[in-house]
Formats: structure tokens, sequence, C-alpha cells
């Protein structure tokens, strides 16, 4: 690291203060020698370095879809799809990160766009990644050769290294979003990316109501002997919106009739997990969907690690640190590190009288450093 770049004998001697020494030529000679060796000495940085709690850099920020969705619309008319670019996606970009294309420090949140007969090229990233649909149809994923339906309200998780591409074979345009890891990837230098084919056998075009993973994994608490015992991210590529919708509609059913089974009055939520091992999806990203009744209000929650929300369905109020929004269907928002969280449904939510939230966030890369840490109230 060049030595401009360290903190100057200057600024550590203006950092005197409680527990500090006292500044004097010889304090001064001996940070210009820390200097010259590229050296920082802790006194002076252990506040940055040590907080009393966490200081995320990113903020709170909301999105509008009404907004997304018009940009990328014009994006579709302008830019085509291809080989380079490769995919017609508007990144998500927190506005304390510095114009890079991140929602937080780990996570990436993107809208895809693809127009009427295009095809998104093949190719694979290690980078963990997956697709919410929350309005559309018509296109389908080829993820190694296995043709899967896109619907509202699905959710699509695709591991590293798995070849993927997309083909819309609806007569309009339809958008999505896709979340990845990309920010953890490039923070930990382990990004890897390849090209595929430039044409996918149309064979692999099929428009099968279920795809293979589903055939094989779609079925609660059952699994395939002949396959592997665990896997570290799921093998069922398509969870369907319909059975996302019945589980929560039960927790809150339940709840209804006496029995505990939502997170707090109101509030139902359901883990997307793998079907191997009931863990998290992907191993650096956690998937859920929460559903707030009508008029319901969820406990203020904080904790380590940052999570992307989109609008599913609903409308309501969120509360993000000191911002509150009004939000509807569609919308994204950023909750950072450890800043207090809350959603309220508003009365009549929807026609099914309720909020509903897709949440994506980085908790599995936080349990596994035995660094998660929640607060409620």
């Amino acid at each position: 690291m060049p030595a401009h770049t360290l903190p100057s004998p200057v600024r550590l001697l203006a950092t005197s203060g409680p527990g500090q020494p006292e500044a004097s030529p010889e304090l001064e000679q001996l940070y210009r020698s820390f200097e010259r060796e590229l050296l920082v000495p802790l006194w002076t940085e252990i506040g940055d370095l040590m907080p009393v709690h966490p200081k995320s850099k990113a903020t709170p920020h909301l999105w509008r879809w009404e907004n997304l969705v018009a940009l990328a619309g014009r994006a579709g008319q302008i830019v085509p799809v291809g080989r380079g670019g490769e995919r017609r996606a508007l990144a998500l970009a927190n506005p304390s990160l510095g114009g890079k294309p991140y929602a937080t420090p780990t996570l990436w949140a993107a809208i895809q766009y693809l127009m009427p007969g295009e095809d998104a090229p093949e190719h694979r990233h290690s980078q963990h990644a997956f697709r919410f649909i929350v309005e559309g149809e018509g296109v389908w994923t080829v993820v190694n050769g296995d043709s899967i339906r896109m619907s509202r309200g699905d959710f699509l998780p695709q591991s590293g290294w798995n070849w993927h591409s997309h083909h819309n074979a609806a007569s309009a345009p339809m958008a999505w979003i896709d979340g990845l890891d990309i920010p953890f990837s490039c923070y930990t230098e382990s990004q890897f990316f390849e090209f595929g084919r430039d044409q996918v056998a149309e064979a692999e075009k099929a428009k099968p109501e279920r795809c293979r993973s589903e055939r094989l994994w779609g079925y609660p608490g059952l699994r395939p002997v002949a396959q592997p015992e665990q896997l570290t991210a799921t093998p069922l590529l398509a969870y369907r919106w319909a059975n996302t919708d019945r589980a929560l509609a039960e927790q809150l059913a339940l709840e209804a009739e006496g029995h505990p089974a939502t997170l707090s009055p109101g509030h139902a939520a359901v883990r997307y997990t793998n079907p191997t091992n009931g863990r998290d999806v992907l191993p650096t990203i956690r998937a859920e969907m929460h559903r707030v009744r009508a008029g319901a209000q969820t406990e203020v929650r904080r904790e380590v690690g940052s999570s992307v929300y989109q609008v599913f369905d609903g409308s309501g109020t969120v509360t993000v640190g000191a911002r509150a929004w009004m939000v509807a269907r569609g919308d994204m928002f950023v909750v950072p590190s450890w800043v207090p969280f809350s959603a309220r449904a508003e009365v009549p939510a929807s026609a099914a009288g309720s909020l509903d939230l897709f949440r994506f966030g980085d908790a599995p890369i936080f349990e596994a450093l035995h660094a998660q840490r929640v607060r409620i109230g």
C-alpha cells in the first residue's frame, strides 16, 4: 500500500484526546517513522475498527418499481442482449457505496428485462444467484439443460458454476429481479466467469409445466434415495407461488384458531430451504417470504447482515432506521446491517388483505462465521 494512503502524522497527532498520548515533536517523529514503514498504530484507529455495534457503509434506500420497469423498458428498445453485455439488467446502487452497483456491501440486486423472442446467452459464474418474479409470464430459464417456467411469485435459486440462459417465449416483455452475492465474491476475490454456447439447442427450450428438478425434488418431506445425501445448495430449481401462498395462509389461519404459528401477531413467514438438509437454499443467501395481515405490524428487528426486500403484493408502511416509506407492489428497499426494521400493512392492504414481502439477505455468511446476532424490539 503506498505511504500516501496511510494516515498522515498530522492526522494522527490530531487524534490526541482521552487515552491518547500528548502531541509532541517526539510523537510526530514516531508517527513519521510509522508512515515510512507502512505501520498504523491501533490506538488511533480502534474506534473505527472495533465500534460498539456495526456501522454499515450502506444506507436505507427505496426504489419504486414503476420507475424501474419504465427505465428497463426504455433499455429494451435501445440496448440489445448478446455477448459482451450478456444481460439487460439494471443493478440497484446504494447511494452510500461510492457508485458501485451494490445494493449492500454483500448483495447485488437488479431488475432484468427480456423482450419477446429474445434469448439471454448461456454462461456460468461462481457467484450464487436467484430469480424472483413479481409479475409476468412467458420467460423460461434453462439451467444445465433443464427448462424452468418463470411465473408470478416463483422463486428460482441457482448455485454458482451452473450453465444458464433465458428465453422469452411470450408476445410481451417480462421483467423480474435477480439477486446475487457479487459484492461478497468481489471482496473475497473469488469470482470466476465463463461463456457458454452461443446458441442453446432448441430441444432445451421445451416448455414443460414442471421442470426436471421439480419432478425429482418437489415433494414436501420426500427425497429421492438415489441422490447424494446432502448438497451445499438446493437441487430444487423452482419454488412455486401456490405452495408459498398456502403455507403463509395456513400460518395465519392456525393463529386465528389459537395455535402459535407466526413470528408475531399477524406476521407469518416462511424460508426457502434446501430439501437435502433443511438449510438455506444457497450458501451465501437466505430467502424468505413474509405476510403481514391487514392492520398488523411486525416487531422491530435488527440483525447483523443486510437484506433487500421487494413488495410482492399489498401496500403498507416500512420503517428502516429513521426512514419510513409507503410501499406498494414491486417496490424494493434495503435494510443495512444492524439498522432497525419494521413493517405495517394497510387496511385493506390488498384484495387478499395482507402485505406480502419477499426478502433476501446474507445471514448464512454470518452464521457460518458465528457472527450472527439478532435483537427484537
